[in-house]
């Protein structure tokens, strides 16, 4: 099954129409996205925008032998005009299948938002599923019949990550699904960054006009299994560090800093990362990292490392001088290399977030320079064990190790 994207971006176009924004100022040339219509073995057309024709010119097809044209969501703005010898654009009922002439099979997937999905089964058995923009399956869950993971999924996955955390669950898909982002918007600046976050998220995008295989083998990077975000006060690093797993089900989110009765303002920081993360993450509070590490299980967030480092220093008496000499600098360094080696073993994806502490004001207490001191060293402990490293900068991501 050929599949021809005559559009990627969002309904509006990127860039949009008079947006002063800086994504849209950037997205030039191969950036530059139509609105997101597929073409199926140039005879099913997959959302009618305007100017498909001229792109399918383009990209070296004709909309001559569409047979059918299916709508994946509501229209905004002027009616969009139906070239001469197209059919009449339509949407299937949710739930319903279709089975067109050229022996393409086409299922319409409910949505939890206005608009159908669309399941699409070739002639030769490839599989491919197309989503709306804003769109997540409804209905979905674990358990629910998928014969095998799609051969290729396009979604809007920049918008509704946890669209793909639903069908990862349910299996629909699986290490050799090819995810393509479509629906492209200026919530994300082209080029490098977009690319970035769509490999976090084990996905891709291509340029309009990109005509692929379905099935085909593509040189996708893998998720990396071990990252570590570093980053100061209110970089962004926790958002940065949930961002690279709201694509994914059954988070486990490691809460390091524990409770602090009567802290209204340490109660206000929890419930602000609280909100953030998807309801389907679960919480667990404890700085015993390593028997979790050494688990089976879900992808672990752990955040963070200093104040893992805070609870170790404590149970070592590393404030105290005399401790501190007396067997709680080895101790404390037993302690670092004991979660390094963990975290070598962990067959677990794991997303670490740490702070960049080495930057700032020189700490005016000998307990302070030695926290100082001790955090960056577990930093680089933690680093040599990751796949990629990544530095968070007033919210911009800069890739330390590893894949950008």
């Amino acid at each position: 099954m050929e599949l021809t994207l005559l559009g990627t971006g969002a309904p509006a176009g990127l860039p949009r129409p008079d947006c002063p924004c800086a994504a849209c100022a950037i997205a030039r040339g191969p950036d530059a996205r139509a609105a997101t219509a597929l073409l199926v073995d140039g005879t099913l057309l997959l959302d009618l925008t305007p100017g498909a024709a001229f792109a399918a010119a383009r990209a070296g097809r004709s909309l001559g032998g569409v047979r059918q044209v299916l709508l994946s969501h509501p229209h905004d703005g002027p009616p969009v005009e139906v070239p001469a010898g197209l059919p009449q654009p339509g949407r299937v009922p949710d739930g319903r299948e279709l089975a067109l002439l050229t022996g393409h099979r086409v299922r319409a997937v409910a949505m939890d938002a206005p608009g159908t999905g669309y399941a699409v089964t070739g002639p030769d058995g490839q599989r491919l599923l197309y989503l709306p923009p804003g769109g997540a399956p409804a209905g979905l869950e674990e358990g629910t019949a998928v014969p095998e993971p799609y051969d290729m999924v396009l979604a809007d996955v920049i918008g509704r990550p946890d669209g793909l955390a639903r069908l990862r669950a349910v299996g629909a898909v699986g290490p050799t699904t090819d995810v393509l982002a479509v629906h492209l918007d200026h919530d994300v600046p082209p080029g490098p960054e977009l690319r970035r976050r769509l490999a976090a998220a084990g996905a891709r995008a291509v340029p309009d006009g990109t005509t692929l295989t379905v099935g085909a083998y593509e040189d996708v990077p893998d998720v990396p299994r071990r990252t570590l975000v570093l980053g100061g006060a209110r970089s962004g690093k926790s958002v940065e560090a949930e961002r690279r797993l709201e694509s994914f089900p059954e988070v486990v989110y490691v809460a390091t800093g524990g409770t602090r009765n009567g802290d209204g303002e340490w109660t206000a920081r929890v419930t602000a990362h609280r909100e953030r993360r998807p309801g389907s993450w679960r919480t667990v509070e404890t700085c015993d990292l390593v028997p979790i590490l050494a688990q089976e299980g879900p992808p672990l967030l752990v955040d963070c490392l200093s104040l893992w480092l805070t609870d170790v220093m404590d149970s070592v008496g590393a404030w105290d001088d005399a401790q501190w000499a007396d067997g709680g600098e080895k101790a404390l360094r037993a302690r670092v290399h004991e979660l390094a080696s963990a975290l070598r073993e962990t067959r677990r994806v794991v997303v670490t977030v740490s702070n960049e502490v080495g930057s700032g004001i020189v700490p005016a207490t000998p307990s302070g320079r030695r926290y100082r001191d001790e955090l960056g060293r577990l930093n680089v402990a933690v680093a040599e064990e990751c796949e990629q490293v990544v530095l968070v900068v007033a919210g911009q991501a800069l890739v330390l190790r590893g894949a950008p």
